[in-house]
């Protein structure tokens, strides 16, 4: 009987932090469907408006690198309520002042809020569902995780279908939802902070083999990033920016459904069918944008999610773990280290090219350079192999 009430204890404590884990990554993107109207009401660019979304790596990057094992001296808890404050803050902010200032002010906070997530959410996961294998824990983690940060961005289009808005119901009912997810973490159990203490600094590094892994993960958030932050503007051209949202939600999201036949591969046969699938699903994102075919779009979307969340992500991260042994902290943070590279350097340099050159001659070149990317990638992994 006891037992029977614990596992049900345990199993709706893990319900609540996945609650709160996906309110904290649909703070991400809540506000991508928005971008190209920010720009348009401050009279800026696109090449602006990815300078404000790279600002949630300045945010992240910090985090994940300074301020390794802070949860073993403040506990798990306190940096999940810190993260769903950060969010709450930063969605605050755009409905009080909706311009690229704030949403770049907003997008490093909600970065420092992903970095703390990042760093305790599995392990307290571990703890709350208590079992000994830890796959049931990384697997919810995981689905919360991944659904949220497509979850904003299309609810928040739903809401611009009916009213064309800066400040959407949708920003007004994730304060609501977040604030119910911060009450519900109050009430989990928490282990107390560790009496040793590790080392907050977690330098990259990248044993032999794991570079050509940390290549494919940063083509693969780079074509995330470009679609988040570059193809509202694209689309705007037809009339479609509305609909961006779920060009978000559909990169973001679907690739978790990838996953079960990503773990059946090798790491590097995983990353490689990633390499393959993701030039031809991102010349139908772009064909799709510049001509204003909202299918291809839609279908480009999902089958780079297979890619970005799905083979590369999972068989990426697999290879370098493998790859570091004794290192793994290291390595996993070279990995991280290039996927945010990517995720904002090559977003910038497209949107400066689109307000210099046009959409057309700007996503093309991003295409040329990913294709060649690629390559590079698929010739070190089959080096690597001898």
């Amino acid at each position: 009987m006891n037992r029977a009430l614990n596992r049900t204890i345990a199993q709706g404590s893990a319900v609540g932090l996945a609650f709160a884990l996906c309110m904290i990554t649909t703070a991400v993107n809540l506000q991508a469907p928005l971008y190209d109207a920010l720009a348009v009401r401050d009279g800026l660019g696109v090449g602006a408006t990815t300078f404000a979304f790279a600002c949630y790596v300045a945010g992240v990057l910090p985090v994940l690198l300074g301020l390794n094992g802070l949860a073993d001296r403040v506990g798990r808890k306190p940096m999940i309520i810190a993260a769903l404050l950060l969010s709450l803050m930063a969605t605050a902010m755009i409905l009080i002042a909706p311009n690229l200032v704030a949403l770049g002010v907003a997008r490093f906070l909600l970065g420092i809020s992903m970095g703390l997530t990042s760093a305790v959410a599995p392990a307290y996961m571990q703890l709350l569902v208590d079992r000994d294998d830890n796959r049931v824990a990384t697997n919810v983690v995981t689905a919360s995780t991944s659904l949220g940060f497509g979850l904003g961005a299309a609810v928040t289009s739903l809401f611009l279908f009916h009213t064309p808005s800066v400040s959407p119901p949708s920003l007004w009912i994730y304060l609501v939802a977040a604030a119910l997810a911060l009450v519900v973490v109050t009430t989990l159990e928490d282990s107390p902070p560790s009496a040793t203490k590790r080392s907050l600094l977690r330098l990259p590094s990248y044993p032999r083999g794991a570079f050509a892994f940390g290549l494919a993960i940063l083509l693969a958030w780079a074509t995330v990033g470009l679609v988040i932050a570059i193809l509202p503007s694209a689309l705007q051209r037809h009339g479609l920016s509305t609909w961006s949202g779920f060009a978000t939600f559909g990169i973001c999201s679907c690739g978790v459904l990838f996953q079960p036949w990503a773990r059946r591969f090798t790491p590097r046969s995983a990353t490689r069918l990633g390499l393959a699938i993701l030039p031809m699903a991102y010349a139908l994102i772009a064909w799709g944008a510049v001509q204003g075919y909202l299918a291809a779009v839609l279908l480009g979307t999902v089958a780079a999610s297979s890619a970005c969340y799905g083979f590369i992500y999972l068989g990426g991260l697999s290879g370098v773990l493998a790859a570091a042994d004794a290192s793994a902290p290291q390595a996993s943070a070279g990995y991280f280290l290039m996927a945010y590279v990517g995720f904002s350097l090559p977003v910038i340099t497209t949107g400066v090219l689109i307000d210099a050159v046009g959409h057309t001659l700007a996503l093309t070149l991003f295409g040329f350079a990913l294709l060649g990317g690629v390559i590079t990638a698929f010739a070190m992994l089959r080096r690597a192999l001898t």
